[in-house]
């Protein structure tokens, strides 16, 4: 499984629309086998929702998204995690251990109410059913 997640002086990037790099995990059966860094080349909406898919990124965990751009890279087939905040190793290891959908505290301030948005076709083993809240 490849995750994604834009970064930002070692933090999750507020907004993935304007982020410049992801770092990209290889995780097989919960563990971490690989890691690497891209810049993200395009900035037209369309454009960067394909380079996503042609990475073969099967979830992308994000701060704020737009929802064009959101739609465009859940109908190719990943996984969107969006409305996180926090260290991005921290939110690697808590996707990993299956705490990121489960605790607040990787929530964006001031989206308390409406919590994480889930969003993706694919059922992804570190996720487990009473955890995803779909929208």
């Amino acid at each position: 499984m490849k995750i994604a997640i834009p970064v930002w002086n070692e933090r999750v990037s507020p907004v993935f629309d304007v982020a410049e790099k992801i770092l990209i995990a290889d995780v097989e059966s919960g563990i971490e086998k690989a890691r690497s860094e891209y810049q993200l080349k395009s900035t037209n909406t369309a454009a960067r929702a394909t380079e996503i898919a042609n990475l073969g990124i099967d979830v992308l965990i994000c701060g704020a998204i737009s929802r064009p751009l959101e739609a465009m890279i859940t109908a190719s087939g990943v996984g969107v995690i969006a409305r996180v905040c926090g260290n991005v190793d921290e939110i690697l290891r808590a996707y990993i251990a299956g705490r990121l959908l489960t605790s607040q505290r990787y929530l964006m301030p001031g989206c308390w109410r409406r919590g994480y948005q889930w969003r993706g076709r694919r059922r992804f083993g570190m996720l487990h059913k009473r955890n995803i809240r779909r929208t």
